[in-house]
Formats: C-alpha cells, structure tokens, sequence
C-alpha cells in the first residue's frame, strides 16, 4: 500500500491495533497529570472550606505538587533513558495513582500536601517518559503522526479538565477529583503492556545526578516555604530567615554540582548560549505569570463573585480552545518571519488580559468581565508559546535539544511555583478576609501577574538576536496550563530504539 511504513522489529505502526493501544496508554497517563493541574485550582475553594485551611494552605496544596514535579522531572527522563523508559512510565503511573489515592482520602491540609507532593514525584517519572516512549517505540514514518496525536490529546484533556472538575466538585465533591485519576491510570498501565521497552543511546554508561536533583529539591522548597510563610510570619521570623540560608546554601552546591559533575541534570555549557538563557529567563516570567493567574481568577470568581466550580472552572475554557486551533499556525508564522516578534508582542497581549481581567469583582458577568481579557490572554498565549519552546530547542546544538527542551520545561514550572508562592502574599490575599478585601488584593495581584508579563517582552526584546534560530518539530499543539510543552523531535529519536525487540 502507499505511503505506507513497515515497521522495524519491536517497533509500532498507528495503523495496527497494538500501535493504537499503546499511543492510548501514553495519552491516558500524560492527561491525567494535565487534568490534575487544571482540575485542582477548581477545587480549592472548596478544600479550604472542606479542610478549614486559608490561602496560604492552599497555595501548598498547588506549590506542593510543583516543588517535587519541577525539582525531579530532569531526573525522571534521565531514569527512563538509563533503566527503561516503559519500566519507569509503568512506576511513575502506579506511584500517581496510589497518590491520587492518598489525596481523596486527606484527613488534613497537611496530610493533603503531603500526598500532593507524592503525585508530584510521579508526574516527574511519567511525563517525560510518556513522550520518550511515543518517540521511541513508533517505526520513523509514523513518529510525527505519533507526536502530533500525543499533543493534540493532550491539549484536549486540558480543555475538559475545567469542564470535569467543576463538575465534580459541585457534584459528588472535591476528593473525587483525585478519585478520577485511578480508572485513566488503571487503563494507561494496561495498555503500556503494548510498548516496546527502550533506553537511551548511552544508558548502559551514564551516572544520572541524584544529588543535583537533591540539591535542587532541598533549594526549591527552602525558597517556596519561606516565600508562602513570610507574610504571615513575617520577614524577620527565624524559621523564614532559616529556610532562606537553607536555600541559598543548596542551591550554591546546586550550581557547584553541576559544573563538576560528569552528566549533571543541566549542563553548564547551554548557558554559554545568548539566546537560550534570555529565552529561559523570558519563559520563567512568563510560566510565573500564567500560573498565578489560573491561580488567582478561579479562586476570585467562586470566593469573591460566588461562581460555582464549574462555572469559575469553565470561565477561562476560551485560552484553552484558543491555543488547541492557533498553536500549528503561530508556529508556522515564527518559521516565516522568525520567532522575535512574537515573543515580544505575545507577552504584552497577556500582560493586556490580565489587567482586564483584573476588573473581575463580586457582580462579575462572563462576557462583560471574563471573556474580553480571556481572549487576548488567549491570543498572548498563541502568540509566543510555539515559537519560544522552537527557539529553545534551536538556540543549542542539536545533541543537547531533548536536555534543553527538559530544562525550559523545568524552569516553566519552576515559575509557576514561586509565582503561586508569592504573589499572593505580596498582594495581601494570603490574609483576607471577606469578598471585598479579596477582591482587592486579587487586583493588585493580577497587577503584579501582568507586571511579569511586561518584564518577559523587555526581556525578549532586548536581550534576542533579530533572528534567532527555530527548529521545526512534530508538536502542534499546546496547553500551556503548568508548564511548556516538552518539544519533541521525531527525527531524531534514539536509534538505539530501532533494533529493540517488543
């Protein structure tokens, strides 16, 4: 038949029925994590007044997941590459699920946080295996399908994510938001039996960086902790004083570690790169500003404007769909005329929807208060997201464009942490009380969201190139809810992966 691919032993076709198994399993395990992210900021209302916890326990409950899934995910990848990403995706989705568990049963805030930290440990081993094995387990010609198919799922389940956890929360409760993890876990594990096992081309001699990533976890939740305990506690507490010596004696071996290590988690020599360290400080701003806003509009309409979970939930849909229909085309226009425009236009129409949905107060209506500021954050979105994770992968040589991809991923997420953690304290959200000093501090925490925008277009506008390189990939879709997307690209997949047997 033409055009039609035959495949390699141990490899996979999308035409045969176990092709199509497997590409189910991988989407089912990479969605979950997504709906995860959309679904929690709906419930958080409701936890609070479930689990009679303020803001600054629920900023835990988000921080807590994003502090272990940022500080591992490199880890993870690296753990696939060496021990067999189908051995560590099958772990990582056991280990999520027995944490969603662990989740709906919280009797507590902190035993909830807890747990939350669990799911973030296995949505570091997960994620990034679940792209290595699409990439790694199709025959060459159906690896871009694959990849195209993977993403476009994906960005599907953050589209229903709001839709199925108002829906949820305002129906049999906030726990079974968790609970909806299990069945979508269960069947990934059962299809992942589909998948051809593969590693990396090196596995056999590489030592993964067990103490960068230690070191790195120890710094991040020093820094996350004493940023979310400070405006309560004040700046001048000596556990918070503590918490930042913590942080800033780790993260020193942190950077010390990864000069002398022999295959540290984020090589040095990236950031020789111009380009790739403006772009990954632009994306730091950017993922800041985008996760306090899911943060913060979500929790405003329900606690402020009395919106019920699915309708808070669903308010913000708009960004979603916008990116599902814009994302190919926006890429294609940065191949056109080069990525810079867009990175620094991109951030200024979000900076534009933040301050409109700033005006968000306790008679908000959807389409006079919501829809206006969610369609040019939406439009931002579209604007820089493609081009900036193609500019990343082209700013290094391409030996290095799955580890640089992995780091602007991490550092994505990275944003959106300290963004959750702060932003709310600085404002004054953290201690509110009543829907008219919330509603305050939501402005001018929105303010300071859409400040960080502002910084990320100055950032790309004075620190790019006129034209920095792009890397055209298979990835056509993006949801960029929790972090970016990682970047695959298709023809250059381990070709240690083809002679594998099934």
């Amino acid at each position: 038949m033409a055009g039609a691919s035959v495949a390699a032993p141990g490899l996979l076709t999308l035409r045969s029925g176990r092709g199509r198994l497997a590409l189910l399993g991988t989407v089912l395990a990479s969605s979950t994590a997504m709906l995860d992210a959309t679904i929690i900021n709906v419930a958080l209302p409701h936890i609070g007044d479930d689990l009679d916890v303020g803001v600054s326990g629920l900023q835990w409950v988000v921080s807590g997941y994003l502090l272990t899934l940022a500080s591992l995910i490199l880890l993870g990848g690296a753990l696939g590459d060496r021990y067999g990403r189908r051995r560590v995706f099958t772990f990582g989705a056991v280990w999520f699920a027995v944490a969603s568990l662990a989740c709906a049963l919280a009797p507590s805030a902190p035993a909830l946080v807890g747990a939350r930290m669990l799911q973030g440990i296995g949505g570091a081993l997960l994620t990034p295996t679940s792209l290595a094995l699409v990439q790694a387990s199709f025959v060459r010609g159906n690896r871009a399908a694959a990849v195209g198919a993977w993403s476009g799922l994906g960005g599907l389940a953050g589209a229903i994510g709001p839709f199925l956890g108002g829906w949820l929360v305002d129906g049999p409760g906030w726990r079974w938001a968790f609970l909806v993890n299990l069945p979508m876990l269960a069947m990934a594990v059962l299809a992942s039996r589909s998948l051809p096992e593969s590693r990396g081309v090196s596995s056999a001699g590489t030592h993964f960086d067990a103490w960068g990533a230690g070191l790195a976890a120890v710094a991040l939740g020093g820094i996350t902790w004493a940023l979310t305990e400070a405006p309560s506690r004040g700046w001048d507490d000596a556990t918070v004083l503590a918490a930042l010596a913590v942080a800033v004696v780790t993260s020193v071996g942190f950077v010390a570690r990864q000069r002398r290590a022999t295959t540290p988690l984020v090589p040095a020599r990236l950031f020789r790169s111009r380009t790739f360290t403006v772009l990954n400080i632009a994306t730091f701003a950017l993922y800041a500003t985008i996760g306090a806003q899911f943060f913060l509009v979500v929790y405003q309409l329900q606690v402020s404007a009395g919106w019920s979970a699915i309708a808070a939930g669903s308010a913000l849909v708009p960004v979603t769909l916008l990116m599902l229909v814009g994302s190919a085309r926006s890429g294609e226009l940065a191949a056109r005329i080069g990525p810079r425009p867009q990175l620094v236009i991109g951030p200024l129409l979000l900076a534009a929807g933040q301050l409109l949905l700033a005006r968000i107060g306790r008679d908000a209506e959807w389409v006079a208060d919501v829809l206006p500021g969610a369609l040019l954050f939406g439009f931002g979105l579209v604007a820089f997201v493609a081009p900036l994770t193609a500019s990343v992968m082209g700013s290094v040589d391409e030996s290095f464009v799955s580890t640089a991809s992995g780091i602007n991923n991490a550092i994505a997420r990275t944003g959106g942490l300290f963004a959750v953690a702060l932003v709310p304290g600085v404002s004054g959200l953290t201690t509110a009380v009543g829907p008219a000093a919330t509603t305050e501090a939501y402005r001018t925490a929105m303010w300071i969201a859409a400040a960080l925008a502002v910084v990320a277009s100055a950032v790309a506008a004075f620190g790019l190139p006129r034209a920095p390189r792009t890397r055209r990939s298979a990835r056509r879709y993006t949801c960029p809810v929790d972090g970016a997307p990682l970047q695959p690209d298709p023809a250059a997949c381990p070709p240690s992966a083809e002679p594998r047997a099934a």
